[in-house]
């Protein structure tokens, strides 16, 4: 069998290299652990470019120069600085379009650093495409990688310092004195105080917005946003940066919207930060989606499930199989609905994967994915993998498509329990709706257990709330909706004649007269009466006659009977609830 040409001899046979030139390089190679390209760079047998271009030749793999490279802080995700590191493979770039990672190699002859490479690059539903590159551009580039990640690192620690610092100054509503800050302090004490202000108002989101002469920076509290902040505007920009640095964001990209995310430790409580940037006509705003893993995992009752409600989806949630569809508009507490009930099932002696878009709280012991349909990895492509990890429980963040549908029926028939979010209006709602989405009528009965419906109302502060007498119309509201609800359940609740109604008081410790968010819900449980239904007559009009002989509260009378007992307003209830 005829030996096999090394790049040695192709060398030879090209002229670059004399023949007793290769025998010294090939002895000193085996004689210590360099590689030949670092022997023939010290030697300077060959320019390192002209080096680069002959293996190209001689593999046949494009050369690529890294000397105007700028690194791209996403990769950070992809391929972390250790294996970088001990592979000596640099990513180079995504190319979303065609689904490739492009990664520049030393050697890509060794067997391990291919693998590596291919490993990372199907993790993330990639092929990976190999470049030969330069031993300098290596080191060059891997200089500036573990730099910007140092960079990253040292921003998270100074932004947690000087919001301990800043915890011990002024109170939050000493707006004035924030702004002057901003005017004299550095940028990053600026970002910090905002973050601050922020979680000690309770805010889920911050909204830093450039407008024509000043940035106004809202927060959004108990599902309404208010003006806290005006900041000059020619800081604007410096904060934008400094967000995303801390994000792991392109500073210089401004055309496009981007998306990052990162977390940090304040007292005690590790806080992560979803992070949204648009280009605007003023400038670029930015979104803070302020996620505090103790506020979002919260119990059912926590929640505003209870009597009926409470006791449904606790049966529910202990069977082996099914569906759970949780249903509702964008920001209606879907998701964080979810996340408890997946509190409540993660155990040991449970696999739970979910997929999501995006993940919105970490949960120890759950295998949460986040779907990339940029790349190919939708919910419905998760959905096939999902079901290869020998899972017992399933979450889909959304049912998007008929796809999906169809995947989700097909899990829960074939052993799983299965969680997922759904858009109706109410839950009467979801049958309808599975069935436009193609899901044919026999297969809903046997796989669909709950169909839950919810939206979320402004919790009233229960030091400051004031008693009103409702008018004629609203006690007319009442009446009827109250007539329509078994006496058990007012029992239960503790509703009686003569009613009264609360308002929102404002007072120092609640100064918009509400504290927090509690949600109204309405579960319709499958039953032979239901199938029925579902298989000769599924309309609306007999789904709402049947949930009615159930027992189940539709949202409206769930938020009046909250209302009756001074947890919410009315008025609130009927402008998230009433179309």
């Amino acid at each position: 069998m005829p030996k096999q040409k090394s790049f040695l001899d192709f060398l030879v046979e090209k002229k670059i290299i004399s023949t007793s030139s290769a025998e010294e390089l090939d002895k000193e190679i085996k004689g210590t652990n360099k590689t030949m390209e670092e022997v023939i760079s010290e030697k300077n047998l060959i320019k390192e470019e002209d080096l680069c271009i002959f293996k190209s030749q001689f593999l046949k793999i494009p050369y690529k120069n890294l000397s105007d490279f700028e690194i791209e802080p996403e990769i950070f995700r992809i391929v972390p600085l250790e294996t970088v590191q001990h592979y000596r493979f640099i990513p180079l770039a995504i190319d979303s379009k065609k689904k490739i990672l492009e990664a520049g190699m030393l050697n890509p002859n060794d067997v391990n650093a291919k693998e590596a490479l291919k490993f990372l690059a199907h993790r993330n539903n990639l092929t990976p495409k190999i470049f030969i590159i330069g031993i300098t551009d290596f080191q060059n580039i891997l200089k500036k990688y573990a730099t910007l990640k140092g960079e990253v690192k040292e921003a998270l620690d100074k932004l947690k310092q000087e919001i301990v610092e800043e915890k011990h100054k002024s109170p939050a509503t000493e707006k004035e004195q924030i702004e002057k800050i901003a005017e004299e302090a550095p940028i990053s004490k600026v970002v910090a105080l905002i973050i601050k202000h922020a979680l000690e108002q309770r805010a889920s989101d911050i909204h830093i917005e450039p407008g024509e002469k000043t940035t106004r920076v809202r927060y959004r509290v108990d599902g309404v946003l208010h003006v806290n902040l005006t900041l000059p505007l020619r800081i604007h920009p410096a904060i934008v940066s400094r967000i995303k640095i801390l994000s792991n964001l392109k500073i210089d990209e401004t055309r496009k919207p981007q998306d990052g995310r990162f977390f940090t430790d304040i007292d005690g409580k590790k806080i992560d930060f979803r992070v949204s940037t648009l280009p605007t006509y003023s400038g670029e705003k930015v979104v803070m989606r302020i996620l505090d893993p103790t506020v979002g995992l919260k119990s059912l009752s926590d929640l505003g499930l209870e009597g009926r409600n409470l006791d449904v989806l606790n049966l529910a949630i202990g069977k082996p199989n099914g569906m759970i569809l949780v249903t509702g508009p964008t920001g209606s507490g879907k998701t964080t609905t979810l996340y408890s009930i997946l509190h409540i099932l993660n155990q040991e002696g449970v696999n739970i994967v979910s997929l999501e878009d995006p993940i919105e709280y970490y949960i120890d012991g759950v295998s949460q994915s986040q779907v990339r349909p940029e790349i190919g990895y939708t919910f419905a492509n998760g959905l096939r993998s999902i079901l290869r990890q020998d899972p017992d429980k399933i979450m889909v963040g959304e049912i998007r498509d008929s796809e999906t549908a169809m995947l989700a029926v097909h899990a829960a028939l074939t052993g799983h329990l299965v969680l997922a979010t759904l858009h109706t209006n109410d839950a009467i709602g979801v049958i309808p709706r599975l069935i436009d989405m193609g899901v044919d009528k026999y297969l809903i009965p046997s796989t669909l257990i709950l169909a839950i419906a919810q939206r979320l109302v402004q919790r009233l502060c229960p030091e400051s709330k004031k008693e009103v007498k409702p008018s004629e119309e609203i006690l007319e509201l009442i009446e009827s909706q109250l007539k329509e609800i078994g006496s058990e359940i007012l029992n239960r609740h503790n509703i009686k004649k003569p009613y009264i109604l609360y308002e929102p008081q404002v007072s120092k410790d609640c100064p918009k007269g509400t504290k927090g968010r509690v949600g109204v819900f309405e579960i319709v449980e499958m039953t032979s009466q239901l199938e029925e239904i579902i298989l000769k007559d599924p309309s609306e009009l007999k789904i709402k006659e049947e949930a009615k002989r159930q027992g189940a509260t539709s949202m409206l009378q769930d938020g009046i009977m909250k209302a009756l007992r001074g947890i919410v307003g009315l008025e609130e209830v009927r402008n998230e609830v009433e179309e």
